[in-house]
């Protein structure tokens, strides 16, 4: 059942509008945030935020037939949090205990719900200022993740048997319990979807939308996913969904002793110190912080194909975790590849989130932006291109919202890290690339693997070369991260390969590639012998 309300005298669609989602029910909460189109935000600033604030006053206000409001969520006080931990605890027993052949179905199911209602999808994550080109690829992500090929190899590492001396041997992984998730701002629908793969593990599971972005979470956790479980048999309360404050939220669930695990997204400093709060409180923290990719050009690579994958760290603004954070070119294709990339990048252009051409999106608080292009400056880099705001139509601009794609060279490899555009993710559309000094290729091609594991942070790395040996030394040798990538797309996903997780500020002391499914369980043998004598089997016959 759709909690989205009926439509309305006037209007061609119906206000959104979402309860708190507890145990099966719709549940009242504690006022209301409001949704606003993202177009609107561009067109209409003032009229935008005014509407939102009359909302919030008076949810009854005329503002809310206004084209530009296209939703709303209840917020979750402190009772509505704990009555969704109660209600997950109260279900994650019954729940476990049902076979793991009917809870894979849930990973099925949702993939085909995805595919019937991908227009409908892509169109909250829009209103939510998600370009449509790059809301296609968030949805990619789930139907690789969510996969045939991918659900055999988690059922296979789920439960797997074998016959050895009269007995029965059962490698199995069982859920862990109830598993608390907090998405993050940039992208908390995609992320609240993998709360389906914890799902299918065997756990009850809440989810925290963010009171500031909670419309799509909402949309995906109540209307998509809620349906799916009522249709395997699901108990009510193995699926629980809050807007609340992240804070209160988060302290709540570090607390409470009916939560075991919590899949945080968020920066690394507020997460690594998470990590330790809910290591305190005896609770498994599954981190996804900050990346800061690395792309590695070789010579005799395929240089526009290499340049293709660079260009995708402008995507959304470089507002997504996973794009590429820094290049370190072949000193002898450097030149070729600058070019390259100065003229690819020209096709990544600012506009309207529903323009099929436009990969950018508005940067709101850009002042960090400018301080860490003035410091590389300041330390002897050299601007490539960009280094301004822009407006809409990609005309520069003092008080544009959106910031150009942006190049620096930084000249060295020995200092490189002392540029912090370098040494830490930005979070916005700079890019610098690093020319190391000329060296024989054996020492380069050391250096570069040193350069990329000493990388304090590990989600993703990618290699472009055509030399077999370059290639084997990368896969032998890089241990930073989550996914190396080889001549491919660094932001594509694949079926198998995981989609998130990565090694040291990327994913805390537990850091590894990250299969929502494997980390919300644990391992446990099982023997099932028949005539065994247990004296034979301690000291044999």
């Amino acid at each position: 059942m759709s909690s989205a309300n009926p439509g309305e005298t006037g209007r061609e669609k119906a206000l959104r509008s979402y309860k708190l989602y507890i145990a099966g029910k719709d549940v009242e909460g504690d006022g209301w945030v409001y949704t606003v189109s993202a177009r609107s935000l561009l067109e209409d600033v003032f009229t935008s935020v005014s509407l939102k604030r009359a909302l919030e006053q008076d949810p009854e206000s005329e503002a809310k037939h206004h084209p530009y409001v296209v939703g709303r969520c209840a917020i979750a006080g402190d009772n509505g949090i704990d009555l969704a931990s109660e209600a997950a605890a109260a279900a994650a027993p019954e729940w476990a205990a049902v076979p793991l052949e009917r809870r894979m179905r849930l990973g099925t199911l949702f993939r085909e719900e995805l595919i019937r209602r991908q227009d409908e999808f892509l169109e909250m994550l829009v209103a939510e200022a998600h370009p449509v080109k790059l809301a296609r690829w968030e949805l990619s992500c789930l139907l690789q993740v969510y996969s045939e090929e991918s659900l055999r190899w988690y059922r296979e590492r789920m439960h797997t048997e074998f016959e050895h001396n009269g007995r029965r041997l059962i490698v199995r992984r069982q859920p862990d319990g109830v598993v608390a998730f907090n998405p993050p701002q940039n992208a908390p629908a995609p992320s609240a979807a993998l709360a389906v793969l914890a799902l299918m593990a065997g756990n009850s599971v809440v989810v925290r939308a963010p009171r500031s972005i909670a419309l799509s979470t909402m949309y995906v956790i109540r209307d998509v996913v809620a349906p799916l479980l009522e249709e395997v048999g699901a108990p009510p309360g193995v699926l629980n969904a809050v807007c609340g404050n992240p804070k209160q939220t988060l302290d709540r669930w570090v607390e409470s002793p009916l939560i075991q695990d919590i899949f945080y997204i968020g920066g690394s400093q507020e997460g690594l110190r998470f990590q330790e709060q809910c290591v305190a409180n005896g609770k498994k923290p599954i981190l996804e912080l900050a990346g800061n990719d690395g792309i590695i050009v070789w010579e005799g690579a395929n240089i526009k194909h290499a340049a293709e994958a660079i260009t995708e760290s402008f995507y959304g603004s470089g507002q997504i975790c996973m794009v590429p954070n820094y290049v370190l070119v072949h000193p002898n294709v450097a030149e070729e590849l600058i070019a390259e990339v100065k003229e690819q990048v020209k096709t990544v252009r600012p506009g309207y989130p529903e323009d099929e051409d436009v990969l950018l999106s508005p940067v709101r608080r850009s002042e960090k932006f400018f301080t860490l292009l003035n410091q590389a400056l300041e330390n002897g880099a050299e601007l490539i291109t960009g280094g301004q705001r822009t407006e809409l139509d990609g005309t520069p601009s003092e008080t544009g919202v959106f910031l150009q794609p942006t190049v620096v060279r930084v000249d060295g490899l020995a200092g490189a890290r002392k540029y912090d555009v370098v040494r830490h993710e930005t979070f916005f559309p700079l890019l610098p690339i690093v020319v190391p000094e000329a060296a024989p290729n054996d020492e380069l091609l050391a250096n570069f693997i040193d350069f990329v594991n000493s990388n304090e942070y590990g989600l993703r790395n990618s290699l472009w070369a055509r030399s077999a040996r370059v290639i084997n030394a990368f896969v032998q040798r890089v241990t930073n991260g989550g996914l190396l990538k080889i001549n491919d797309s660094h932001i594509g996903f694949l079926p198998y390969l995981p989609s998130h997780g990565g090694t040291g500020l990327t994913g805390g002391v537990y850091g590894e590639a990250n299969y929502p499914m494997l980390k919300t369980s644990h391992i446990q043998g099982v023997s099932i012998a028949h005539d065994i004598s247990p004296r034979e089997a301690v000291f044999g016959s």
